[in-house]
């Protein structure tokens, strides 16, 4: 089918999805996807239509910025929504090595080279060998004429004289450690796809890590809930499905601003979103094939309370079935619209409707920070920089949550066409939810085992700065008694210069002065942003900042091939290990590169472990340090063998006597019998 699509060509998505041919953009309907082939992730995602009308609906289509309306080819359309009669359709707008999955497949073919100093210094000792080959056979030719030699053994002994000196069995001989290690490093349950990368593993001195599911468990959970009244924070609660919270516009936030979707009978979707929804003890309902066959529009999706906490329904003092019944419907909800989460961004929101209710809500989750910038200053708390802090040092990571009454007078079909700058604004703070992510037990041990062994470890991660410093704390990344400095820079605006303020975690409103720290107890941080403006405007100062940088947080993926190429002009050997969720440029860029996924984006790496934990790093320098040796060794035989014969050849040649046939093959055979 993809050789006979070209681009502006427009395909029907069947209802029981697809393997995409081609990357196409969405026009009608709305798709849930696996896009797990290019990301790594596992997780399905909601795919919208391209939008139609309003401000988006006017801009061109561009294909990173319409990423979330964007079918890439290569993944899998596990199902899409139904409309009455109509078909779901996108346009093709890229087919072949110009998709996604093109570019991934020609990156892996032709990979950007990587130098390596060992394969370097043997090409240069090889061209040498060559030389000194070119004198032995000028001299070979000269003293054979003088000696009247016939022309045919002129030749022989002329050529011999090369065959010696370049030995044509060493890339075979260095290749024999590499693929030893390999037998081991499989044994072991380490797969490499490139085995020359194995004598790499041997020289690597920093090693960056991703967080989450690399350092971290991969999921969350849920440790607890800080609801916002009146413009104040109330008492931390340990649980969400509590029967005096359902009719709260908190728990309400938490059961519809979610991409969930039911796949099979079983509830699918981001981890995230999944710990949240089932801390509320809500049900979900999506709509049948007939059910949305009886209605123009796309029926939504329905959240409600199980009935057994309808609202103030007691066993002791039981309320009629009718009026249990009208109040457990007052609290189902019906989504109307989604805005998907978008990275970018930072947030996501939701548009609903309550059951008998003609006005419609819109709720929105995301990174504090930014939700707090869209809400109504008198709704946020006065404490809400303390607490975030308070939770963010502790390691814990936190989501805000935030909802919007909107106006009687939008109709379903307004809603459809309102634009997301105009619904996300003016909202109402309602609170945090904190989410816990444990480090995993064989973290803290192997990063003190590569720190004994001289190797500098890094957290390269898209969480929050001082969550990411948390985690680098707690598994001794950072000691107890070392302080954190964090980098942060703003690029020019409003006729003012780039600037870099330098600060103490501590202590934030404490800037450091110059020349203040003097000793080598401290780290740098350094977030994704400032990072951008510091190589644009401030390049003296990257390789600085880079040398005693240890936390790098809010990085996008090309910020961390962006820094493994920085750490590789540095002369550093580096290896990068990460779960293949958005680690897949910097594992590809990496001397050494170690995915904990086994899907199919660790293709792009070229080791692959399957224990899903980083205790397969030092195994894998430790068999690239003796494939390393093995290889330097053979080489140095081999190279010393190839010269002490030269001379010897050399030497005969000058009193005119050659080595019989017999006798040069018994030399060789001692060779060999000492390189075994």
């Amino acid at each position: 089918m993809s050789t006979e699509l070209v681009p502006g060509d427009v395909i029907a998505i069947p209802a029981n999805g697809m393997i995409m041919p081609c990357d196409a953009v969405l026009v009608r309907g709305t798709c849930i996807v696996n896009e797990s082939m290019l990301t790594g992730e596992s997780v399905p995602v909601t795919k919208t239509s391209l939008p139609s009308a309003g401000e988006e609906g006017a801009r061109s289509y561009n294909i990173d910025e319409h990423k979330k309306h964007t079918l890439y080819c290569g993944t899998h359309v596990i199902q899409t929504r139904f409309y009455t009669g109509e078909l779901v359709k996108a346009v093709v707008v890229r087919t072949g090595f110009s998709t996604e999955k093109g570019q991934l497949v020609r990156s892996i073919l032709y990979p950007k080279p990587t130098d390596f100093k060992l394969y370097h210094d043997a090409y240069l000792f090889l061209l040498c060998l060559v030389g000194v080959a070119g004198i032995g056979f000028i001299y070979t030719i000269v003293l054979s004429i003088m000696n009247k030699v016939p022309a045919k053994t002129i030749i022989i002994e002329s050529l011999d004289i090369v065959t010696i000196t370049v030995p044509p069995a060493l890339p075979a001989a260095m290749t024999a450690g590499i693929v030893y290690a390999q037998r081991r490093l499989k044994r072991i349950g380490i797969f490499c796809i490139s085995p020359q990368r194995i004598n790499m593993c041997g020289q690597l001195n920093v090693v960056c890590f991703d967080k989450t599911g690399t350092l971290t468990e991969d999921g969350l959970d849920l440790w607890g809930i800080h609801r916002a009244e009146d413009g104040s924070f109330c008492s931390p609660e340990s649980e969400a499905a509590k029967d005096s919270l359902v009719n709260t516009t908190f728990v309400a936030c938490m059961a519809t601003c979610h991409s969930l979707t039911k796949i099979e009978g079983e509830l699918s979707g981001d981890p995230l979103d999944l710990k949240m929804f089932s801390a509320t003890g809500w049900i979900l309902e999506e709509p049948t094939e007939e059910e949305t066959a009886l209605h123009n529009p796309i029926m939504p999706t329905v959240v409600r309370p199980p009935k057994h906490i309808a609202p103030e329904a007691h066993q002791s003092n039981p309320l009629p079935q009718s009026m249990e019944l009208s109040e457990l419907s007052a609290c189902e909800m019906g989504i109307v619209r989604q805005f998907p989460f978008s990275s970018a961004l930072q947030r996501m929101s939701v548009v609903v409707r309550r059951l008998g209710e003609k006005k419609m809500d819109a709720f929105l989750k995301g990174a504090p920070e930014v939700v707090a910038s869209l809400c109504r200053q008198h709704t946020i708390p006065q404490t809400f920089t303390e607490t975030l802090e308070a939770y963010t040092r502790q390691g814990f990571r936190v989501i805000a949550l935030a909802h919007r009454q909107l106006e009687s007078k939008l109709s379903w079909h307004k809603v459809q066409n309102l634009s997301r700058d105009v619904l996300e604004t003016n909202m109402e703070f309602l609170g945090l939810i904190i989410m816990q992510n444990k480090i995993k037990p064989e973290t803290a041990g192997v990063l003190c085992e590569l720190q004994r062994a001289n190797i500098r470890t890094l957290m390269v991660t898209g969480d929050n700065m001082l969550t990411a410093i948390s985690v680098a704390r707690d598994c001794g990344m950072v000691r107890p008694h070392e302080k954190v400095i964090i980098a942060d820079a703003v690029p020019p605006k409003d006729f003012q210069p780039a600037s870099i303020t330098w600060h103490y975690t501590e202590n934030q409103a404490q800037a450091v002065k110059d020349n203040e720290v003097r000793t080598t107890d401290y780290h740098f941080a350094v977030s994704g942003k400032a990072f951008a403006v510091i190589i644009e405007y401030f390049p003296q100062l990257v390789k600085k900042l880079v040398l005693r940088a240890t936390v790098f947080a809010r990085m996008a993926p090309d910020q961390k091939t962006q820094l493994v190429e920085v750490l590789q002009s540095m002369d550093y050997t580096v290896g990068m290990c990460g779960d293949g969720a958005n680690d897949c440029g910097a594992l590809k860029r990496a001397h050494s590169g170690i995915s904990l996924s086994e899907l199919e984006a660790s293709v792009a790496s070229p080791f692959t472990s399957s224990t899903s934990n980083i205790s397969c790093v030092p195994n894998l320098i430790r068999e690239g340090r003796a494939a390393l040796i093995t290889s330097f060794c053979v080489f140095k035989f081999m190279a010393l063998y190839s010269i002490i014969q030269f001379i010897s050849v050399i030497l005969l040649y000058s009193v005119n006597r050659y080595l019989s046939f017999q006798i040069f093959s018994l030399c060789h055979l001692l060779g060999k019998h000492c390189v075994i």
